[in-house]
């Protein structure tokens, strides 16, 4: 009998210990990423939330006395203008990238395991470089005295330099060029993810490459292709620095009103004020994206 209940309280010991390791493995994988997505994401976005209701004096300085009128400075006509060639200019952008992504994903999806570890490597890759330094590198070929517009006079193809950087075009060239791997990536995990059965059951039924692909391959691709256009629309409104460099400052884009706001006007109310709104206008996006049936991994690849 006595044994009987020791091997019960040896049982129960064990099974107590067990929990209570699993309880400990658990925690310790949550709260290093809990206290780093606190400390740089949280606490952060609090701040310039309530930096977004604060009052500016004279001379820049924080007043901390609760006003609106940030929100409605927001809404100036000047502003308005921005926002709306800020929203063209990303709008372009993602476009042009959905309509390179998707025939390059599409092509990927079809190839071999090994093959679409190679591509897709080599659609990361780059990504690596920093940033600048591949925008300055597209600069330098394509400026009035840059490589490409020299090679083409001297060809005689052209008489005078193209206009291809400082200007609109630039700026667009730059948003596709930094933000095509993310339109790529979510859209191939779309497809990559079909049933080919369904392609062979539509073949076997005599339906052409265009009826598949209108109505299996794209309609089951949706999800990837919402994602991927959120993945570059909205990064392209804050992306600043490429209009700084691809457009030679010609052009104001939402990023650079809010640049401006912290680091020349010292107005930093006004500055979170309009970084709220963009921040308001990603989780409409996305609280769309999940409605309409989209999963919050296509956001961040497999």
């Amino acid at each position: 009998m006595e044994k009987s209940i020791d091997r019960d309280t040896l049982s129960v010991t064990k099974q107590k210990t067990h929990h209570l390791s699993k309880t400990l493995t658990k925690w310790s994988q949550i709260l290093p990423i809990s206290v780093w997505m606190l400390l740089l994401v949280v606490i952060p976005l609090i701040y310039v939330l309530v930096m977004s209701f604060m009052s500016r004096d004279f001379y820049g300085g924080i007043v901390y006395k609760l006003t609106l009128n940030n929100f409605a400075q927001v809404f100036e006509t000047q502003n308005l203008m921005i926002y709306a060639q800020s929203i063209w200019i990303g709008g372009l952008s993602t476009i042009i990238c959905l309509i390179i992504a998707y025939p390059f994903a599409m092509f990927i999806a079809q190839k071999g395991p090994v093959a679409k570890t190679i591509l897709m490597a080599l659609v990361i890759v780059p990504s690596v470089s920093n940033s600048l330094v591949r925008l300055f590198s597209w600069v330098t070929l394509l400026r009035k005295t840059g490589i490409v517009n020299t090679t083409l006079e001297k060809l005689g193809i052209i008489n005078h330099p193209l206009a291809m950087v400082y200007n609109t075009n630039g700026i667009v060239l730059g948003m596709v060029y930094l933000l095509l791997m993310f339109m790529i990536i979510p859209i191939f995990n779309s497809l990559d993810r079909i049933d080919h059965n369904l392609i062979e059951a539509a073949e076997d039924l005599g339906a052409t490459k265009w009826q598949i692909l209108k109505e299996i391959i794209i309609p089951l691709s949706k999800p990837g292709i919402f994602a991927g256009c959120i993945m570059v629309f909205i990064p392209s409104l804050g992306y600043f620095f490429v209009s700084d460099v691809m457009g030679g400052g010609t052009s104001t884009m939402m990023g650079n009103l809010i640049e401006n706001q912290f680091q020349t006007s010292r107005n930093w109310p006004l500055g979170s004020a309009i970084s709220v709104m963009l921040i308001l206008l990603t989780i409409i996006l996305l609280i769309i994206f999940q409605r309409r049936g989209g999963d919050m991994s296509d956001l961040g690849g497999r």
